[in-house]
């Protein structure tokens, strides 16, 4: 059985929206009328300043339609060759249209309804039946000529994306309304029907304005128009959320001291809270946001996983600004985004390092005796070695926001982004890191990084689990570092750790606390139900989603009919939840996992079905529908989803190696081993598909093909404990027992609480290991 919660970007949650105190930054209130939107002119009457910054800003032209004003692209027949296909931008009737490859990879002519973005790239939404809005992924390059702009190119231009592919700009990783649309424009509703498998999606404005983070503005308004301006009246000003700090600190930077300090403490997250909710990689968890709320309770943000970030937390995929941001130690010590960017221009309040030198020191920081730079080059400019870019979407440098102190001796370690090699390409890290040492001078060693920590439990190298372990308890520590620590800990968890995970799993940082639940699945349902239970009545939405999917699993003959009953509540919230994002396969896996974990095979297999019906491309649909149906002791019917998943789907592993089981589990062993062969070659990054395609040759008596198979595996997983007890295995069973005691001593230095594999290491010693 799959589970979508661990493997794919997808994941939501929904919950009974509340208003009032509980949000921060919103004041408690005598009742008024429910807030509406009143549109950006009735802000602009009295906030002339803050929407003549606004107008033209990003935010502005996030979403526009698209016009001769507003289409930045040539038009004017022009055409863009890509991997032998020819697109042409041409005009007829006053519309913009585009001739490209559509869903069957036939060329055909679709209209462009509206823009998507301006700087530095400008793409563009065809209307597609049932509702939906497909973006192209061929753009329009902003930047002027001199540049290297003033021409269309394809956001994947190193490989040949087919109208198959999951990729390909008519498929649902391209869909605007689930994809995109929220960010970019005000009130937005998705509107999705599964029913119908149809989008009748609606937005108040169509780019992002005013009331899209400060919330509709109707009751506002109508406290300005009663004459209240100048504080009079409700103290609350009608506002749904207060983005400014009630406790009015701010930043002041004393004679003599190196760097500024606030003058009283952050006392509401609200203002980053908003932004995060669009500058962060992230799960929606709730359907209808509303200003003010706090980020997890509506949002799950993804942690520093392998697909996502340097093992040293640098941004590494397209992830925006929140994971690098609460990473530093400026968001623990209260900066804001507002502190360096205007929030209605969007702008930096100040050009080159003045941003950076109205908290820290000109004299100790703008100097060639900090940045070792001539002053006014590349390198004397703080972004560069402190907020390295990286592009995406082929033309767009984003900087990550973790203001690190650059460590070369990390790139020697672990191949992390170095700033000094990245404009000194002659030289290598080494160099860098022996240069980075001379400046320190002696006797100031650099000190631990948890880089180091995270890296280890990626390869699951031996000593992992208790340095994560350790890593996740570090309060000085970021809480997204210590809660990535917990995500891998999932792997490595065991007895001894569960004191401390009880004290992650109460930690004051909900976001600790969610991610120690992912630590939980190591153990057996009823040691999570004793530990974490208490966490499906957590304050933080967050913290209750991720206590129901990971006590789902604990069977009901463990609980009492009051406990049994407080579970399915929490669990059947979890499946309500995950309905706000049905329009995505994914979620209905989610769903079909709960509803499979809480003995409900009929509403599972509806689930899958529906995953499979809205998106016949998502191949956990058939294993996961296929594997209940083994539960079931269906596997005929299996054999048939599975088949019917390998027509649309022959190239899928996951496909290949859950029909070889199949097969495997009906004695039809030369079809079971060449599927299962199928799916280790078209996986080969998957030593557990490995390791079953070599236990499946050895016992078919292929002892030599199957040790090819997993040396192979060991030379890309050197730590992984199942290719190591496979190798450890068969040359035991060979008679080599010095070959496999190498194998048996490294599987227990993985290993070293294992008792099974302490006894296996002692059989091979007794069968004359050295």
């Amino acid at each position: 059985m799959v589970d979508s919660t661990r493997g794919f970007v997808f994941l939501a949650l929904t919950a009974a929206l509340v208003f009032g105190a509980i949000f921060h930054g919103c004041s408690s209130r005598k009742a008024s009328a429910p807030p509406s939107f009143a549109g950006r002119q009735a802000c602009a009457s009295c906030h002339e300043r803050e929407h003549r910054l606004w107008t033209g800003s990003d935010h502005d032209l996030a979403m526009q339609e698209a016009t001769e004003e507003t289409v930045l692209g040539n038009f004017d027949n022009a055409t863009f060759r890509y991997y032998g296909i020819t697109s042409t931008f041409f005009r007829k009737d006053g519309k913009f249209f585009v001739r490209t490859d559509g869903p069957d990879g036939t060329l055909r002519e679709f209209e462009i309804a509206y823009t998507f973005g301006v700087r530095p790239l400008q793409q563009y939404l065809v209307r597609f039946p049932r509702g939906r809005f497909q973006a192209l992924t061929i753009c329009w390059d902003t930047r002027p000529k001199a540049e290297g702009g003033a021409r269309w190119f394809h956001l994947y231009p190193g490989e040949f994306i087919r109208h198959d592919d999951i990729l390909h700009w008519t498929k649902p990783s391209e869909t605007w309304n689930f994809m995109c649309a929220e960010c970019h424009s005000t009130g937005l509703r998705r509107n999705y029907d599964l029913s119908k498998d149809a989008y009748a999606t609606t937005w108040f404005e169509i780019d992002v304005s005013c009331e899209e983070c400060h919330g509709p503005g109707s009751n506002h308004v109508a406290w300005a128009k009663g004459g209240n301006r100048g504080g009079k009246g409700d103290p609350s000003k009608g506002l749904v959320a207060n983005l400014s700090d009630p406790a009015k600190g701010g930043w002041v930077l004393d004679p003599g001291a190196r760097t500024a300090r606030r003058t009283a403490p952050l006392s509401s997250p609200a203002q980053t809270d908003t932004c995060f909710r669009c500058h962060a990689r992230r799960i929606p968890i709730l359907d209808s946001w509303v200003a003010g709320m706090p980020f997890l309770d509506a949002h799950m943000p993804l942690v520093l996983t392998r697909e996502l970030y340097h093992p040293d937390g640098q941004i590494l995929e397209e992830v925006y600004e929140y994971g690098s941001f609460v990473q530093s130690r400026m968001y623990r010590a209260g900066v804001r985004c507002s502190d360096c960017h205007d929030p209605h221009s969007l702008k930096l309040r100040a050009s080159g390092n003045g941003a950076c030198i109205s908290c820290h020191r000109a004299q100790d920081y703008d100097t060639s005796s900090h940045h070792r730079h001539k002053t006014g080059t590349k390198g004397s400019a703080c972004v560069e070695c402190h907020m390295m870019s990286r592009k995406y979407m082929v033309v767009d440098p984003r900087r990550d926001h973790s203001f690190r102190v650059p460590r070369p001796d990390l790139a020697v370690k672990l191949g992390t982004p170095d700033p000094c090699t990245r404009c000194h390409k002659e030289k290598g890290a080494a160099w860098a890191a022996k240069a980075a040492e001379g400046w320190r001078g002696p006797g100031r060693p650099l000190p631990p990084h948890f880089g180091e920590t995270i890296q280890a439990g990626r390869l699951g190298k031996p000593g992992a689990g208790d340095a994560l372990m350790a890593l996740a308890l570090d309060a000085t520590q970021a809480g997204i570092v210590r809660a990535t620590a917990l995500t891998l800990l999932r792997d490595f968890a065991r007895p001894a750790h569960l004191d401390r995970l009880k004290m992650a799993l109460s930690d004051p940082d909900p976001l600790v606390r969610a991610k120690a639940l992912e630590a939980m699945d190591g153990f057996q349902p009823e040691t999570r139900w004793q530990f974490a239970n208490p966490l499906l009545k957590d304050p933080v939405r967050l913290v209750r989603f991720e206590a129901a999917r990971a006590l789902a699993p604990v069977p009901n003959s463990l609980l009492s009919p009051e406990q049994i009953s407080t579970l399915n509540a929490a669990v059947d919230d979890y499946i309500l939840a995950q309905r706000v994002n049905e329009d995505m396969a994914p979620y209905h896996i989610n769903i079909g996992v709960a509803q499979q974990q809480r003995g409900r095979p009929e509403k599972a297999e509806a689930a899958y079905r529906d995953a499979i019906r809205i998106d016949p491309t998502f191949a956990p649909a058939y294993v996961n529908l296929a594997d209940l149906y083994r539960e079931r002791k269906r596997d005929d019917e299996g054999e048939t989803i599975l088949r019917e998943g390998l027509a649309v789907l022959p190239k899928a592993a996951d496909l290949r190696h859950a029909l070889g089981l199949l097969h495997a589990r009906q004695r039809r062993y030369p079809e079971a081993i060449a599927e299962l062969g199928k799916a280790s070659s078209l996986a080969p990054d998957n030593p557990r598909y490995a390791y079953v395609y070599a236990v499946a040759l050895n016992s078919a008596g292929k002892p030599d093909p199957a040790l090819r198979v997993l040396r192979e595996s060991y030379r890309r997983h050197p730590y992984d404990r199942e290719v190591l007890l496979g190798l450890a295995s068969i040359l035991r069973d060979q008679g080599r027992m010095k070959d496999a005691m190498k194998y048996g001593e490294e599987l227990v230095a993985v290993m070293p609480s294992s008792a099974e594999a302490k006894r296996f290491l002692e059989e091979i010693r007794a069968k004359g290991g050295r």
